[in-house]
């Protein structure tokens, strides 16, 4: 159990508690909420001892411990596995002490040939995987985790998931994530006008009873205000008069004993829109038979990928870490070419592009407003500052430099810059890294809002389940595309990566079950279904984006002839008349052709989709 009492802590003159108080009891998991800046780390900093608070005190048992997610690396033993037992306690040594360990690191990602590997061999997510592997080995009595799904996948956050459901201590986790925070937590703590309420419930309980309280704290105060401003006016008109004195007197002291309720004063949120262009055509982006490899002697990250990205798509894409995700964004963006196929964008395609690498291209001597000026069509300096003021810095902020923002800021003045830039298409990679709960609700609605195609990266169920409409998978070694939302997904095929993360390790404290093997085949008949349906359904949609294009050529074709032709009769050429109407005629017969042959694709494509469907149906 741990008891904070009575905690202050300012910054000069932020003031982040005011006279905080809160217990967590035992087994209790504890999600904490409130926006950037307003002290979550913090509170996390003075319960490690590592940051002193201003006033007030942090008990807990002598026999406490506490573990902690550390974005440190140092590590003393020269493989995975070595590394992974420190976080062991010593009285597990000798008892099968890698089993736990084999377990969980299988869980957050790692193979089994990695657990020889040396960890400065491994980039520095997978490090802070490792770090997290060892603390949760651990079994701390009060485990903080902050950002733990910041360097997983979306594979190893649903395992984590799983874990933590079954977490037998205390638990506080800070996540942007709020999926993930509700999937595991009992209750939750919110950093609010710098004092703490806890409730048990998910966030949705806790904001809506916030918002239930300062709806209610602001009618009284109104009202209080109309009364106040009653008695004053009395006390005022009858003061001079001595036969009214007590009564003034009586007033007086029904003031004193009101006191003031001072207004709530706002908190900013985003709140913003995409500057969409408009778009006329079906597709903006085509690739066909697209493959990619940094190395041409390296297996391709994706081979043979078809797909058209129309005007009105939400397209995801997911998968493990290091797949080729971001890879695949930069090959439709056109900043990566393909070694085979081809990607051809529509001429009246308009791309906004958030990228993880593109923090790295704000220039550090520059401001926030100069950023986003830098892209504004006209360059409107006025435009630029309002943009700044909607993410956040306003006023003098907005002269800040790249070079003091922190990586949340960072994203927020990229996210400025995408708001000013007319387009028709958003390519999104990891966009809610670093924005809190609140952003994040703002950025989906702005995603739900944007007249255009989005094509977005990410590791949030959360956004999934909202946004994304047909998916790109990275699953098993394959690439391929779902017709389909994330829960058809989920229901019909499944992770096959997934599979690999439920090691049969039993039911032990803290640990995830084993799966049954009758749930194993069935999932992998319905990845075997969903992989002919994309195979099938993708040929036909090629043939059918084949016949459509050509039928766009030939009816401008068409169109130049009919004008060619009105010409001629104007003229009185007989011959050119004779021609023309010759390829008219033709030209027609083509057509009709086209159309039967697309009707005939397009009831193929319906019928097979809809027996796919069906099948998948039985399976369930």
């Amino acid at each position: 159990m741990l008891k904070v009492s009575g905690l202050e802590k300012s910054y000069g003159r932020q003031e982040i508690f005011d006279n905080v108080s809160f217990i967590i009891n035992p087994g209790e998991r504890v999600g904490l909420v409130g926006k950037n800046g307003h002290g979550k780390t913090t509170l996390f900093r003075m319960i490690l001892g590592e940051e002193q608070p201003d006033a007030g005190v942090i008990t807990r048992p002598s026999y406490y411990t506490i573990g902690h997610l550390s974005q440190h690396i140092h590590f003393t033993e020269d493989t995975v596995l070595k590394e992974g037992c420190l976080g062991l306690k010593p009285s597990e040594y000798g008892i099968d002490e890698s089993y736990k360990v084999k377990a969980i690191l299988i869980g957050l990602g790692f193979s089994e040939e990695d657990f020889d590997r040396n960890p400065s061999e491994f980039s520095g997510g997978y490090q802070v995987r490792l770090n997290l592997a060892k603390v949760l080995v651990s079994e701390p009595n009060l485990l903080l985790l902050d950002e733990p799904t910041n360097y997983l996948d979306i594979v190893s956050v649903r395992w984590l998931i799983r874990f933590l459901r079954d977490w037998p201590n205390e638990l506080m986790i800070i996540t942007h994530d709020r999926d993930f925070m509700d999937n595991v937590t009992t209750h939750t703590m919110a950093i609010h006008r710098s004092k703490i309420k806890k409730i048990a419930g998910n966030t949705y309980k806790l904001y809506e009873q916030i918002a239930t309280e300062e709806e209610v704290y602001e009618k009284t105060r109104v009202n209080d205000d109309k009364k106040r401003k009653e008695i004053e006016e009395f006390v005022n008109r009858f003061r001079a008069k001595a036969t009214k004195a007590k009564a003034v007197q009586s007033r007086i002291k029904a003031l004193d004993r009101m006191g003031k309720m001072e207004k709530l004063s706002d908190i900013r949120t985003l709140d913003f829109e995409f500057n969409s262009a408009p778009f006329n055509a079906k597709h903006l982006i085509t690739a066909e038979d697209i493959s990619f490899s940094y190395k041409l002697e390296e297996p391709p990250l994706f081979d043979g990928l078809n797909l058209s990205v129309g005007k009105n798509d939400r397209i995801a894409i997911i998968g493990k870490n290091g797949k080729g995700k971001t890879t695949l964004l930069n090959v439709l963006s056109a900043e990566f070419k393909p070694i085979r196929g081809s990607v051809n964008h529509h001429p009246n395609t308009r791309i906004a592009y958030f990228g993880q690498t593109n923090i790295n291209r704000l220039v550090p001597a520059k401001t926030v407003e100069q950023e986003i000026m830098e892209v504004h069509p006209d360059h409107n300096r006025g435009v630029a500052r309002k943009i700044a003021g909607i993410m956040m810095f306003s006023g003098d902020a907005a002269l800040k430099k790249i070079s003091v923002l922190s990586g949340g800021e960072k994203s927020r003045v990229l996210l400025g810059k995408l708001l000013v830039t007319p387009a028709n298409i958003l390519l999104l990679d990891e966009p809610t890294n670093h924005l809190d709960m609140d952003s994040i609700d703002s950025l989906t609605e702005a995603i739900d809002a944007f007249e255009g195609a989005v094509v977005i990266v990410t590791h949030s169920e959360l956004i999934l389940h909202t946004v994304a409409t047909r998916l790109i998978v990275f699953d098993g070694g394959e690439v391929n595309l779902f017709e389909g939302t994330y829960q058809d997904f989920l229901d019909s095929v499944g992770w096959k990566d997934e599979e690999n993360t439920e090691a049969p390790v039993g039911k032990k404290k803290g640990m995830p079950g084993k799966k049954v093997v009758g749930e194993k085949e069935a999932k992998k008949v319905r990845a075997e279904l969903a992989s002919s349906r994309t195979k099938v359904l993708g040929n036909l949609q090629k043939k059918i984006l084949e016949i459509e294009t050509a039928i766009m050529q030939l009816e401008k074709y068409m169109e130049n002839d009919n004008t060619a032709i009105q010409e001629a009769a104007e003229k009185g050429d007989g011959e050119a008349i004779s021609t023309l109407s010759i390829s008219i005629h033709e030209s027609t017969e083509k057509l009709n052709a086209l159309f039967k042959e697309l009707e005939t694709l397009t009831i193929e494509h319906d019928t097979k989709a809809r027996e796919f469907d069906e099948k998948a149906g039985a399976l369930q």
